[in-house]
């Protein structure tokens, strides 16, 4: 399969969803053509409008034959954020998000948790190096793959049984993913987070898989966790951790916590990948209805997951300059409220857009 990454130009699916993914995806979209226009980048937009305005006339979700044409079309994908009170199961939602992650086998969640301003950290005396991270959560496996049931729902004696599946190709495939990035990236620790001793039968295979896994990698530092010491220590002294893998549960909880050392929901990235294939970005807050229009929106999380994704299609030095440019409006106070700022969504985007072009 070729890399779609070498594609010319690169093709990316834009879908904005629901609520303020709209607001906050035309944000992101501005500072990646910033970031084309200055740095001569062949990118071409296509945005799909599959939304839950579109589910409730159609009751298309996510259409027939779209993973085929992402992987056959498609460099990269870039999603908003989805969710509509009108549909209360959120099926559009689960459709699209979990259809891609699952049909598209993006195995690896990375969620950098990156500190751009001192003064958006709850953590007392913490700075710039102190929080800086990335985690990589196992995507397809887990807890989240649907798996069990209910016998004798509604009685008094009813039964639920939810059940985590994890795979020998799944759990070793996330633990090198990490390991390789850490070798790549100049990352000297690796922490590897489980419940191995109330777990005993699934998350044992993590430990055997990722003792084996790091013999191959001697120039890194490992460390084993359990989650609730681990998210201890998040909180104490987050300069401890370079790389962390772990399971889809916990790493869906860790990064959430994450976010928030890092000034909030509204700024935490994340891309969903499959190395060497047609790969998934996106902001990782909700779609927030009551907020959509408003300008409140704040735009650093989605704007973020777009240099992600500049980063994934090999574009090192326009992602490096988004970063920046969100770091510099951070330090200036050229935010939205959420931030202590007095800007709306679509002026952050302005300003971090006109900050890439210099």
């Amino acid at each position: 399969m070729t890399d779609p990454r070498h594609m010319s130009p690169q093709r990316i699916a834009v879908l904005p969803g629901d609520g303020i993914g709209k607001d906050v995806t035309r944000e992101a979209m501005k500072v990646l053509a910033a970031a084309a226009e200055t740095f001569g980048l062949e990118l071409v937009l296509d945005e799909l409008p599959w939304d839950a305005d579109r589910y409730l006339e159609t009751g298309e979700s996510l259409p027939e034959g779209a993973l085929d044409d992402f992987r056959r079309r498609y460099a990269a994908i870039f999603i908003g954020a989805y969710g509509d009170p009108r549909v209360p199961d959120m099926k559009h939602a689960a459709d699209i998000l979990l259809g891609i992650r699952f049909g598209l086998d993006l195995y690896i969640n990375l969620r950098p948790i990156k500190l751009f301003d001192e003064r958006h950290c709850p953590l007392k005396g913490k700075g710039l190096d102190d929080v800086d991270l990335v985690v990589f959560r196992e995507n397809t496996e887990g807890a989240y793959v649907g798996a069990g049931g209910v016998f004798k729902k509604g009685t008094a004696d009813e039964i639920a049984v939810q059940e985590e599946i994890h795979t020998r190709k799944g759990v070793e495939r996330i633990v090198r993913a990490a390991f390789d990035y850490a070798r790549s990236h100049r990352r000297r620790r690796v922490c590897m987070c489980d419940k191995s001793n109330v777990m005993r039968h699934a998350h044992d295979l993590w430990q055997r898989c990722f003792a084996e896994v790091a013999a191959e990698y001697p120039e890194i530092e490992t460390q084993h966790l359990y989650v609730d010491a681990l998210a201890m220590q998040l909180v104490k002294s987050p300069e401890r951790f370079d790389v962390v893998v772990t399971n889809n549960m916990f790493g869906d909880i860790l990064t959430d916590l994450g976010a928030a050392i890092q000034g909030g929901l509204g700024l935490a990235a994340s891309a969903n990948l499959h190395p060497g294939r047609v790969s998934m970005f996106e902001p990782v807050h909700g779609s927030a209805p009551k907020y959509a229009g408003t300008g409140r929106a704040n735009p650093m999380g989605a704007i973020l997951s777009a240099a992600l994704m500049l980063d994934f299609l090999g574009h090192g030095d326009a992602a490096a300059a988004i970063e920046a440019a969100v770091a510099a409006a951070m330090r200036a106070d050229r935010t939205t409220p959420d931030l202590g700022g007095g800007l709306s969504t679509g002026e952050v985007g302005d300003a971090v857009a006109a900050a890439v072009r210099g």
